[in-house]
């Protein structure tokens, strides 16, 4: 079999199974691993799929451009933002991620002028001014075109600076064996100094997300006070990680 139809072939096992397993391809095709495992390196490079030990994943649709993602999954994002923004304590200092399920937060936001927002993203911060009384703090920075976050050195250096109640992460995959994870490196970079400055952190799981896995680590499920799902979710993994956070 030549390399373009391994190609093809594993595309089609990605759609069909919703993982690719080197092992087990190789002894299929009759190829070595190798031969697999750079095919694989191959799509990944294309943005293709996600690389991750043993094989490989689809890419998540969470990691569009934000333009693209302001359509995906909007019901459940709209769901899940609700069912964090109960989370907020009155007068709490809590941060709020770049992302659509957080700007949808931004717009549900208790009427509370002693609650303090910080925010990476200025879409989030434009949005609390404009729908709460809430203090808005936005971390300075260069703004990625991809995901419009703040980013970079200068970033990182006012993070060190602050500290919240609660950090309401985004990420695009959320996976049992690989973490939390994202697209960008330099998004994960600034998502784990969020989630250092905050005593609790809070992951939004709309339906898209679960599941899925990204190319770069954020922190691990271990190192998270909840996952927050979709009630309306029925997949195993949300319904488990929904029983999880009522025990």
């Amino acid at each position: 079999m030549l390399g373009a139809q391994r190609k093809d072939h594993l595309l089609a096992l990605l759609v069909k199974d919703g993982r690719v397993v080197a092992k087990d391809v190789a002894v299929d095709l009759e190829v070595s691993e190798d031969s697999i495992r750079r095919d694989l390196r191959e799509l990944a490079d294309a943005g293709l799929c996600v690389r991750v030990y043993g094989g490989a994943l689809p890419v998540p649709a969470a990691e569009a451009p934000v333009a693209q993602r302001s359509t995906v999954a909007t019901d459940s994002k709209e769901r899940v933002a609700r069912a964090a923004v109960a989370l907020i304590h009155p007068g709490s200092t809590i941060i709020l991620d770049a992302g659509t399920t957080t700007l949808a937060m931004a717009r549900m936001l208790p009427q509370d002028p002693s609650l303090t927002v910080i925010t990476p993203s200025p879409a989030v911060a434009v949005a609390v001014a404009e729908h709460s009384p809430a203090r808005v703090l936005i971390v300075g920075g260069e703004v990625s075109r991809h995901s419009l976050v703040a980013g970079g050195a200068l970033a990182l250096e006012a993070i060190a600076r602050l500290g919240a109640d609660a950090f309401f992460l985004g990420v695009t995959g959320i996976h049992p064996d690989h973490g939390l994870t994202t697209g960008v490196l330099d998004d994960a970079v600034v998502k784990r100094a969020l989630a250092a400055r905050s005593a609790d952190v809070y992951v939004l799981g709309s339906a898209e997300k679960i599941g899925a896995a990204s190319r770069f680590p954020v922190v691990g499920l271990d190192e998270v006070s909840g996952i927050v799902t979709d009630p309306e979710d029925a997949s195993v993994l949300a319904e488990q990680w929904r029983r999880d956070s009522t025990t």
